[in-house]
């Protein structure tokens, strides 16, 4: 597949201590690669990195061939770059299609319309109903986003960065805390999800990164020891050793 997103030798330094060590990484439209490893292994720097919200020490970042390692982060999420975070980040008050129309604007600002109502926006309301459908919450869009369930706050916690309208998705741990119902909910929405986006998937859920995976990387020490299929990376000895155990 052709990489959508691509870094080549990031690094990220903080003093004497380097968290992300030279990773060369590719993330193409209709696959979900997860990053997987430890606590302290990389990761959720990397994601940073990638999304814009922590500068590289070194190495380059690039989206659909141009390269973008000095841009800001509100420019990349222009260019089509969104996330999640590992804790919700939610307007519980709002409703449901409130906090995903607020995305909307966000990524589609009227500046000018001073006069103009934010719920007679033709274009953010629109498409924060399509997102809201995409994740599978059309049925709740009136609801207050407080009252999820977790694995609901999740769901909508997509559909907001799907309201940016990205090409690719960042998703750092997004099945964490879910139960089995939920979990497979989800597993179902990045199915559906991968084949418009690039899907980069940082998440602890073993099992759940195995079945979703298309590629799986393992990250110990800020490094990549391996890249590849989730067969292959099941049988790697040195995965194994390093972070699967009994998974191996």
């Amino acid at each position: 597949m052709t990489a959508l997103l691509s870094c080549h030798d990031l690094t990220r330094r903080f003093g004497g201590l380097t968290a992300v060590d030279r990773v060369t990484l590719d993330f193409a439209v209709g696959e979900v690669h997860a990053v997987i490893g430890t606590n302290g292994a990389g990761k959720s720097t990397l994601v940073n990195m990638l999304s814009g919200e922590m500068p590289a020490s070194s190495g380059r970042i690039v989206l659909g061939g141009q390269d973008i390692t000095a841009w800001p982060q509100p420019r990349r999420a222009r260019a089509g770059i969104g996330r999640s975070y590992q804790r919700t980040t939610l307007f519980p008050e709002f409703t449901v299609l409130e906090n995903c129309r607020l995305s909307a604007q966000a990524a589609h600002a009227r500046p000018w319309a001073l006069w103009e109502s934010a719920t007679g926006c033709a274009t953010s309301g629109r498409i924060a109903a399509g997102a809201l459908a995409a994740a599978g919450l059309a049925s709740v869009a009136g609801q207050a986003a407080g009252s999820l369930s977790h694995g609901g706050k999740r769901q909508l916690e997509i559909a907001m960065c799907l309201a940016t309208e990205p090409r690719v998705l960042l998703l750092d741990e997004p099945l964490a805390g879910m139960g089995s119902e939920e979990t497979e909910r989800m597993l179902a929405l990045l199915a559906s999800l991968k084949t418009g986006h690039a899907i980069l998937l940082v998440e602890h859920d073993m099992d759940a990164v195995f079945r979703i995976a298309d590629r799986i990387t393992v990250m110990v020490n800020g490094e990549v020891i391996a890249s590849d299929a989730p067969q292959a990376i099941r049988a790697n000895p040195q995965v194994q050793v390093a972070y699967l155990g009994d998974h191996g």
